[in-house]
């Protein structure tokens, strides 16, 4: 028995876009690289067959700062699941690989284009994500 689902909705639930000042613009421009991607996967059930899967992207500074920028962007997906008695593990593969798959190249568009309108050219922000690779790492933990 495998587990079907249809994306019923998608929708940008949040955004954060915040450079602070002028100082921080300009050395965000030379050290964009200071910074890495973050990538977090929530999922919450709406109804009995239905389940909102939050997929988040933001930029961290690698090493503390006090002149940062903050920008996380909270990618809603709302999934309609057409088996009662799923496996729990056939579940999981849905929330946390074939959601993500399929959204990341919108949320990853969103993302990129905000920064190219605040005049940054060369964001470097994956184009692919493995996010199956992802979840065999988080299954060894």
């Amino acid at each position: 028995k495998k587990m079907n689902y249809k994306i019923i909705g998608r929708y940008i639930k949040q955004l954060t876009f915040n450079i602070p000042n002028p100082e921080t613009f300009f050395l965000l421009s030379k050290n964009i690289s200071n910074y890495k991607i973050n990538i977090d996967i929530k999922s919450a059930q709406l109804k009995q067959n239905i389940i909102e899967v939050l997929t988040s992207l933001n930029l961290t500074p690698v090493k503390e700062t006090s002149e940062k920028i903050e920008t996380k962007i909270v990618y809603s997906t709302v999934v309609e699941l057409n088996k009662e008695n799923a496996l729990k593990e056939e579940l999981e593969k849905i929330i946390l690989i074939k959601i993500p798959t399929e959204i990341y190249p919108d949320l990853r568009q969103i993302f990129v284009y905000l920064f190219e309108k605040s005049g940054f050219k060369d964001i470097k922000i994956n184009k692919e994500v493995d996010f199956e690779k992802l979840y065999k790492i988080k299954k060894i933990q």
